[in-house]
């Protein structure tokens, strides 16, 4: 094992990483809540800056998969697909089988110059995740508590405000609601045979609800749909954990292009080609499992050097005033000082593992496990 491997394997550095994105996230979200006096006096201004300060916090997770671990991300695409990419308004519809299909998607985002507009339709528990909900909010993300009757006023009201988006943004949707699991999907699968659809093997029964109003309230500012089906070479099941101590992975992502107005503007119809969608997307599963490679051409997008330079900027601002800080404590020699320090180190060891935990799938809401069983 190299030096820096060993670093990479280190609790010590890990918590300093994660000191560095707490408290970087913390100063950006302040910057933040001072911009709200924008929003009256000029929206737009308003957003763009938002863009760029959630990029700001939002570009370290992605160091860590593309510069930390050194992950791979490849796609499978067409030429006049890959075209578009961060040219346009989407929608895009992912699975949601992994614990970081997220950020596979965001290192996508940020090679293609869209990461600090990203949306997501997000549960509403996520709002009151430190960092994560609360640079959301300023982000004007769409939160829903997964109850179609108390969401349906909310969610389209927050997709209409996005009409007038200022950036090209690329819309997130997970349309099976809830990560994949035996459970989930045993339960999913019964609801598909009571409802006469054929059965997946690979996804849960998508929800239909959020995609239709998100294709109706969206016509005329998004202008396509892009499914993007992801796994990873040698049937790994990666982990934020994993990214943290430097393992590297290889994910592949099938991406294709439907041009909104191919899509029904009828509810119902809207509903079945989704659903067909569906069928489609656990076939490329199939062939991923099979032949362990996706159709089309392939893709390596270079990542940029803005997501590393970005977390140095924050390494060198925050850990210097610490290291001095910790320095003259231990030199102090009182005991209590240095107890108290080492308390707070303890405490943000727990706050970082808190929020790795939100990504952690045996850690995820139930949500699925019964509410499948009602109907959307």
């Amino acid at each position: 094992m190299g030096f820096i491997a060993f670093l990479k394997t280190q609790f010590i550095v890990h918590l300093l990483i994660g000191f560095v994105f707490v408290v970087s996230g913390l100063i950006i979200n302040f910057i933040q809540l001072c911009t709200l006096v924008l929003w009256p006096l000029n929206k737009q201004l308003y957003r763009r800056v938002n863009c760029r300060l959630a990029y700001s916090l939002w570009s370290q997770l992605v160091m860590l998969l593309e510069w930390w671990s050194g992950t791979e991300c490849t796609l499978f695409s067409d030429e006049a697909t890959v075209k578009t990419f961060g040219k346009e308004h989407v929608i895009i519809i992912l699975n949601h089988n992994f614990e970081i299909d997220f950020l596979c998607g965001w290192t996508m985002t940020e090679r293609f110059g869209v990461l600090g507009s990203s949306k997501v339709l997000a549960k509403r528990e996520l709002l009151y995740v430190p960092l994560i909900g609360w640079t959301w909010y300023f982000l004007e993300i769409v939160f829903c508590k997964r109850k179609w009757e108390e969401d349906r006023d909310t969610v389209i009201e927050g997709l209409k405000r996005l009409s007038d988006y200022p950036e090209y943004m690329w819309f997130l949707l997970y349309c099976e609601g809830t990560r994949f699991t035996e459970t989930k999907h045993r339960i999913s699968m019964e609801v598909a045979e009571s409802k006469g659809l054929p059965k997946l093997k690979y996804h849960l029964l998508p929800r239909t609800k959020g995609f239709t109003t998100a294709v109706q309230c969206l016509r005329g500012t998004v202008s396509a749909v892009y499914d993007v089906t992801l796994n990873f070479r040698g049937n790994k099941n990666p982990s934020l954990l994993g990214i943290l101590y430097g393992k590297k992975y290889e994910a592949d992502m099938c991406v294709r292009r439907f041009p909104l107005e191919d899509i029904p503007q009828d509810e119902k119809e809207a509903a079945n080609w989704l659903h067909k969608l569906y069928q489609e997307k656990d076939a490329l599963q199939e062939m991923y499992n099979q032949e362990g490679i996706f159709p089309g051409k392939k893709f390596k997008p270079p990542r940029r050097p803005w997501t590393l330079l970005n977390f140095l900027f924050w390494a060198t601002v925050l850990l210097s005033p610490l290291f001095t800080f910790g320095f003259g404590v231990f030199a102090s020699g009182s005991p209590l000082l240095i107890l108290a320090f080492l308390g707070l180190v303890g405490a943000a060891s727990f706050g970082v593992r808190r929020l790795i935990g939100v990504t952690e799938i045996e850690k995820g809401s139930s949500y699925g496990n019964q509410e499948f069983k009602k109907k959307e």
